[in-house]
């Protein structure tokens, strides 16, 4: 999750910060698209599980997600990640005597986020970022205070391993296998999703509690891979900030015009050809897909783009959208840790055998699982704005926000 740690002691928050919380709302709730279905499945290569005899609404489920919202998400979750550290050593460094202060203070909330993500991914939720969020936060940590240049740099950098990386997966990925390897890699996938798929639904606590700590561990690992991807977006949500670009959009109008054509222009057309190639893996996966690994190997990429697109799209909001993401996304985006976290316990309780085991009902109809999705957007946003009229925080942050006032009064004698 990106820029999860709102808190601090309550403060008012600066009118500007609304477009920010906006776009985290949005994010939250598209990674949630994202996100239930492995709480059905798992976390195989096959994310949408196996549709035997699908309706039309189970493919448009399927071929939606797959479009508009697989790996579109969680750049901008760690964009804002590096947004809000920008803006949190800044404020940090008004009440702290040195920039190496600050540093020890934000080290604890690093520290902090590390352990609600080992809690939340070992007990909840095995694909939890939180993890991979603490971890990757203290490369940044010597950017407090930084100067501009040195933060130029060193996202310039790490965009450019990353670009190396995934042109290694390109190649890696380029279609040479025979179709009876193909077959047999599309079986496995297979019988991977339904023995996730039969554990997490109906096995003894034991086995559930075996196959989750197994998989955060396999996540947490090749997640190893994404770090350089990460820091490339925390170091462009810092310039964003240090620049105006996020906090003071109305000057760079221009600016983000661009980002959305640019990015509406190339991502549309590439998350185009990926659903449609999702979708045929889903409806019929051990039939060998020769270019569905290439095409994922990009996927980073071309939902990177789309992910520009949709933030350019938040900061150039105007009349009734802009008061749709203003008054009802914002609230979501303000205490997105707890709402990130309460998505994980609700999906865990309704999905699971733990629970209610409802996930059984989507291994036949995936449609009813995007609309249980659809259902607790609309229950997050009513207690957001319920419990942010009554409250400075969300609950989780407000936790955190009484622990980080005490080390930060430690810090100061």
């Amino acid at each position: 999750m990106g820029n999860i740690i709102t808190a601090g002691p309550a403060q008012p928050k600066p009118a500007r910060a609304v477009q920010i919380d906006a776009a985290r709302g949005v994010a939250v709730f598209g990674i949630l698209l994202v996100n239930v279905w492995s709480f059905v499945w798992g976390f195989g290569a096959l994310r949408y599980g196996v549709m035997p005899d699908p309706s039309w609404a189970d493919r448009a489920a399927v071929f939606l997600v797959a479009f508009l919202a697989e790996q579109k998400f969680y750049p901008i979750f760690a964009f804002l990640f590096g947004a809000g550290f920008a803006l949190q050593t800044a404020a940090l460094r008004k009440r702290l005597p040195d920039w190496r202060s600050v540093r020890d203070s934000y080290r604890g909330r690093l520290t902090w986020l590390l352990g609600v993500g080992l809690l939340h991914g070992m007990l909840i939720w095995a694909g939890d970022i939180l993890t991979v969020y603490g971890l990757t936060g203290f490369l940044i940590l010597n950017m407090a205070g930084a100067r501009l240049s040195r933060v130029r740099f060193g996202a310039w950098s790490w965009l450019a391993a990353w670009l190396l990386l995934v042109a290694v997966n390109v190649m890696v990925a380029w279609p040479g296998a025979d179709d009876g390897a193909l077959e047999q890699d599309a079986i496995s996938y297979v019988d991977d999703a339904l023995a996730a798929h039969a554990v997490y639904l109906s096995a003894a606590s034991d086995e559930v509690i075996a196959q989750r700590v197994g998989d955060y561990a396999s996540i947490t690992l090749g997640s190893v891979f994404l770090a350089p991807h990460l820091l490339a977006l925390f170091l462009l949500g810092m310039l964003s900030v240090r620049l105006g670009w996020l906090t003071r959009p109305h000057r760079h109008l221009d600016l983000w015009r661009r980002v959305r054509t640019v990015g509406l222009c190339i991502g549309l057309p590439f998350n185009l050809v990926w659903a449609a190639m999702a979708l045929a893996q889903a409806i019929n996966p051990v039939h060998p897909q020769p270019w569905n690994d290439l095409v994922f190997a990009l996927l980073p990429v071309g939902g990177s783009v789309l992910a520009a697109a949709y933030l350019a799209s938040v900061m150039l909001a105007r009349g009734g959208a802009r008061r749709l993401l203003f008054d009802w996304l914002a609230p979501v985006g303000r205490m997105s840790l707890t709402n990130y976290l309460g998505q994980s316990l609700l999906g865990l309780l309704l999905l699971q055998g733990a629970g209610l085991g409802l996930g059984a009902l989507a291994e036949r109809r995936p449609a009813l699982l995007l609309a249980l999705a659809a259902a607790i957007m609309v229950l997050q946003v009513l207690l957001s704005r319920w419990w942010l009229a009554r409250h400075a925080q969300g609950p989780i942050e407000a936790i955190y926000g009484r622990r980080s006032a005490v080390r930060l009064d430690s810090l100061r004698r």
